[in-house]
């Protein structure tokens, strides 16, 4: 983490002596001191986050670093501070004027006084690294960067009495070892560090049915940095001890292309088994993969990862071979849990709550469960006070010796990133305790924190994402919520691993998290984070190098709106600051001193209006205010000149059909002056025609949303299309319903357009939508086209997402073989003529939901539904009661159905409130109805059916119940 604050701190010191050479005239040279210096070190400083853990002398000496580097940015943004405040003008303009200022002079002549006294102290740290090298004989720096190398027989991670849940996974992974094909394959188990991959595959490397089938196996253990050399004797080492053979002569001369060669050799004509434990990175795949013969006798490679992008790249000719290790059932981990903390005694009765809820923080990871059950183990059980403390304590509780082993395990998880993704997993700590975090905020986030640089054409966003994916495939991150075309949505941390974070954040000054009334923090705290809001933070003590400030309004907080959170003067170097979900009903007037603020979130608040005074936020690049009541933004907007992202809308619905309506902002005339922005949704149309033709000055846009739409707008909207080509999403929604959106003139669309939506009338499909290649969703509402436009995009190559919602007039729907090859979900919504659905057998291949809603006239299930072999969910919205009851098996199948619906899923369904009413009677009865089923037949090998209807004005819903092995459940979370 030192790294970074050292790598970010020197960008900025380069870019002012680069830019402001004239204004640091005298201190020039004591800057660039400064910054020698510190780049000496910031090799040595790459190993020691990892090493600081053992060595008191070397954190002392890590911390002087990190607080020379905050003061060192402090100093240089003050000066910038203070040369704006002063002369109200940009820092950069008018250097000649400024510098003949007496205040300017003032202002240098401090500036030099400060840097002096940091060039002292750096010279200081400096003689004491280097005490430090010489003292423990280091003579590389980056020889410190690598972790001992490790060779060893498979460990014990969890300890083998206390498996739990392994016998599934188990039976699998063997199946697959001693009924493979006869060339050699590759298998990955991969998931996050403490869930028992380890554990998992010593078990099936000792079990009798795979010793008998593979008479050669190895087993190797790496580490994050390992020395291939020894690895290679190793593996020589155990094959020649198999057949009970000495190592032939010279091996330990070898270099390593000899020994792979001896490996491959012996290996040639036998069935052989290794495992690669723990593998890191995909360059160490590539180091031992081709050490192993492919010699067609069945032999296999099985590794474990917590790395996504190995796990893939191994198994590149294999992937249906990745096998991905999931945490306990909530019941196997109480089955770990209790063997452990009452020796499969039964919970003492008080005990029961305080244990679920500590139990519930492990997530169902083993190791975090075996490390937690170590800690109550030792407790009194007579005692619940002393089991509560623990469960109110699980960050102190990090400490405990019972719980290194699992800190250890998850922390070299951290150590192994790179300083810039460091950065990055620490700022998870920033966020409550158990909330999904969207990806675009945290991705804006990273970017005002100055976590993102730039690389060679691409987008400071593409490079977060990359970064945002790299954490995920490392297991570090897991995904709450994707879209259907695999983007995330949303992401979280595992509870265990936040706790060690926020440990790692407190120790470094990263962030200070106030839950409660009254709290301090350190004076050189960079970041504060308020969980719900309590009356007395309205007046928070705010540290003078605070950086960011993020407020959570959880449902705890206080009830009342309160005044906006008081910000001294001290807080004027706020780059950051989310003031999202707060009561907030006006524009904080103390915002606009804010002068380097780049972030501003007041997303979900009362706010109405933007002062013109904004334009005082010269570095703004961030403005979100969707949610919020702003329905027009002030002319002054257009000098925020940095502006990236530009949010300013929200979604309401206004009817049962869950269809909802965007409602967006009135727009500048100039709107083409925010040369940088990259998201401008949703602008009003409806403000002139030279509004459209301004957009395309704007060659940065990748999302665009108009709303407000005209045909007359056609013309001018197509051109300034044909020069934003980076563009990704474009949304186009028309003034009424029944107006045209004329879109004919788009010569040359977007190459890298992903997502489109039309919402409006369309005399005829554009020709260019055939063009769009990277297309993966398209959303068609109030199109109202006479001709099946099922023919007329059935050939878009990548297609994964596609809703028709008032489109087609027409009656039947044709899908022909092989068209939508990509499809997975398909929404039908409001087709009021549609009468037939037809799908020809070798269409839709890849469909996994199908919903169809409102659509009155349709007389039966699409027809040949029953070819669609991937399909895992129908979801009939509000169609007739004669459709539904077509849907139900025969009365044999009834009353099977019945019994098994009526007794426990019914109650599981309350149990889990998936619906919030009870299931009145006349509804069970309803769900087995005197019919013919006529169309069960369809449906019958769908795993997921939900019908929504109405009967007598009243909403009802029908579950497919004939699956007694599939739990079913409602999921009204699809809109069109």
């Amino acid at each position: 983490m030192t790294e970074g604050l050292v790598t970010f701190a020197l960008i900025k010191l380069a870019d002012i002596i680069q830019e402001e050479e004239r204004l640091l005239t005298g201190v020039k040279a004591e800057s660039e001191y400064i910054r020698d210096e510190l780049e000496f070190m910031l090799v040595f400083l790459r190993a020691a986050d990892a090493m600081e853990e053992k060595d008191d002398g070397l954190k002392v000496l890590v911390q002087k670093v990190r607080d020379v580097v905050y003061d060192m940015e402090d100093t240089l943004d003050l000066f910038r501070l203070r040369l704006t405040h002063d002369h109200g003008v940009k820092f950069c303009s008018s250097v000649q004027t400024i510098s003949n200022s007496i205040i300017t002079l003032k202002a240098r002549h401090q500036i030099a006084s400060k840097i002096q006294a940091l060039k002292s102290r750096v010279i200081n740290i400096s003689e004491a690294h280097r005490r430090y090298l010489i003292r423990n004989n280091i003579t590389e720096p980056s020889s410190s960067s690598t972790h001992t190398p490790r060779v060893a027989r498979p460990g014990n991670t969890v300890e083998e009495a206390n498996i739990v849940g392994i016998e599934k996974p188990k039976k699998h992974l063997i199946g697959w070892l001693v009924r493979g094909r006869s060339e050699r394959e590759v298998i990955s188990v991969v998931g996050m560090g403490g869930l028992g991959k380890t554990t998992l595959v010593r078990k099936i490397y000792h079990d009798a049915d795979v010793k008998k089938h593979f008479q050669f196996r190895v087993w190797i253990t790496l580490s994050p940095s390992f020395k291939e050399e020894d690895l290679l004797k190793y593996i020589i080492q155990q094959l020649f001890r198999v057949l009970q053979k000495t190592v032939p002569q010279g091996v330990d001369n070898m270099d390593n292309d000899k020994l792979k060669t001896v490996i491959n050799r012996f290996l040639q004509q036998k069935r052989y088994l290794i495992v690669l434990d723990d593998v890191w990175h995909t360059d160490a795949w590539d180091a031992f993969e081709p050490v192993f013969p492919n010699n067609s006798r069945g032999s296999h490679i099985l590794l474990t990862t917590r790395n996504t992008e190995v796990a893939l790249t191994a198994c590149i000719e294999f992937p249906d071979k990745v096998y991905n290790l999931d945490p306990l059932s909530p019941e196997e981990s109480w089955t770990l849990f209790s063997k452990k903390v009452f020796q499969n005694t039964d919970c003492p009765a008080h005990l029961k709550n305080v244990s679920e809820r500590i139990l519930g923080r492990c997530e169902g990871l083993p190791l975090a469960i075996e490390a937690m059950s170590g800690v109550l183990a030792i407790r009194d059980r007579s005692k619940i006070d002393e089991w509560e403390m623990v469960y109110r304590s699980l960050g102190a509780g990090l400490e405990d010796n019972r719980m290194r082993n699992a800190l250890k395990i998850l922390s070299l998880s951290y150590y192994d990133l790179p300083y810039y993704l460091k950065s990055c997993l620490l700022y998870f700590s920033i966020f409550p305790e158990g909330i999904p975090i969207q990806r675009m905020r945290l991705i804006r986030l990273w970017i005002a924190e100055g976590f993102v640089k730039g690389r060679e054409g691409m987008a400071l966003e593409e490079v977060a994402e990359d970064f945002l994916n790299e954490l995920i495939k490392r297991s570090l991150v897991q995904v709450v919520e994707a879209t259907s075309y695999g983007q995330v949505k949303t992401c979280r941390i595992h509870d265990l691993l936040r706790e060690i974070l926020i440990t790692k954040a407190k120790e470094q000054d990263f962030v200070a998290i106030a839950k409660e009334q009254n709290m301090t923090w350190s004076e050189k705290v960079r970041r504060v984070s308020i969980h719900n809001a309590m009356p007395s933070m309205q007046q928070i003590h705010v540290a003078s190098r605070l950086r960011s400030l993020l407020v959570f309004w959880g449902i705890d907080s206080f009830p009342r709106p309160p005044k906006f959170i008081s910000l001294s003067s001290r807080s004027r170097l706020l780059t950051v600051l989310d003031m999202e979900g707060t009561p907030l009903k006006e524009f904080p007037n103390e915002v606009v001193s804010l002068i380097f603020l780049k972030y501003l979130s007041l997303r979900n608040t009362m706010v109405n209006s933007v002062p013109s005074s904004i334009s005082k936020l010269q570095n703004l690049e961030s403005l979100d205010l969707k949610h919020a009541q702003v329905t027009a933004l002030p002319v002054d907007i257009l000098k925020l000149q940095k502006l990236r992202h530009l949010l300013v809308y929200r979604y309401e619905t206004e009817s049962d059909d869950q269809i909802s309506n965007k409602h967006g902002f009135k727009a500048p005339a100039q709107i083409g002056n925010l040369l940088s922005v990259q998201k401008l949704c949703f602008l009003e149309a409806d403000q002139g025609q030279k509004l459209m033709s301004e957009l395309g000055r704007l060659i940065h846009l990748r999302r665009l949303g108009i709303i407000k739409f005209r045909k007359e707008d056609g013309k001018d909207l197509c051109s300034s299309i044909d020069k934003l080509t980076n563009l990704r999403a474009l949304s186009v929604t028309s003034i009424t319903e029944s107006e045209v959106i004329d879109l004919e003139y788009l010569s040359s669309p977007p190459q890298f357009l992903q997502r489109l939506y039309l919402t409006g009338r369309l005399e005829r499909l554009p020709d260019w939508i055939l063009s769009l290649d990277s297309l993966v969703k398209l959303v068609l509402k109030w199109s109202r086209l006479r001709e099946d436009p099922l023919l007329f995009l059935q050939n878009l190559p990548n297609l994964v997402h596609l809703e028709f919602i008032q489109v087609y007039s027409g009656e039947a729907l044709h899908f022909s073989h092989e068209g939508f090859k990509e499809l997975k979900v398909l929404g039908l919504n409001k087709l009021e003529r549609l009468k037939s659905i037809t799908v020809q057998k070798g269409a839709l291949p890849s469909l996994q939901k199908l919903v169809v809603q409102g659509c009155k006239l349709l007389q039966k299930v699409p027809s040949g539904i029953k070819h669609l072999a991937k399909l895992k969910a129908l979801d009939f919205f509000d169609m007739p009661y004669d459709f539904v009851k077509r849907l139900r098996p025969d009365g044999t199948a009834q009353r099977a159905g019945w019994t098994f619906l009526q007794k426990p899923v019914v109650q599981f369904i309350k149990i889990l409130q998936i619906l919030p009413f009870d299931l009145p009677n006349n509804l069970i009865r309803r769900l087995h109805p005197d019919g013919d089923g006529e169309d069960y037949h369809e449906v019958r090998n769908v795993p997921e059916i939900y019908c929504t209807y109405q009967k007598n004005g009243n909403w009802e819903i029908y579950y497919n119940y004939a699956r007694p092995d599939i739990l079913l459940k409602r999921q009204p979370d699809w809109k069109p």
